[in-house]
């Protein structure tokens, strides 16, 4: 059973940074492409960033590209999503996905294994 279980949400002022993580089990994490997504209210999930396998290479959403960091560690079957420079446009619940394919690259990501979602809400 795959399984990926968000962590790292909160409430917090704009302009700080939050820390999400996701841990993965059931697959063979270290071959495998990871990416994050997110849901606002209201809105339909939108893709945030995906990062390769290997953590080689890494493609963001234009709307959080230079304040977004995604970044693995696939001794801890562990894939994170760095928040910096919060605005209350990025209250969200933010998703974590895996890929069913393996060795894929980012640009190829395509989500096929979800996480339950964690909550990010940034006041003003």
């Amino acid at each position: 059973q795959v399984l990926l279980v968000e962590s790292g949400g909160g409430l917090v002022q704009a302009g700080v940074s939050l820390r999400l993580s996701c841990v993965v089990s059931g697959l063979a994490f270290g071959n495998t492409a990871m990416g994050w997504f997110r849901q606002a209210p209201g809105k339909e999930r939108e893709f945030v960033g995906s990062i390769s396998w290997s953590g080689g290479d890494l493609t963001y959403a234009d709307s959080v590209k230079g304040r977004f960091i995604i970044f693995r560690d696939n001794a801890k079957n562990t894939v994170y999503l760095l928040l910096d420079s919060l605005e209350p446009e990025d209250t969200a619940v933010y998703y974590c996905a895996a890929d069913r394919m393996l060795l894929t690259t980012s640009v190829n990501f395509q989500p096929g294994y979800w996480g339950q979602g964690t909550q990010v809400t940034v006041s003003s």
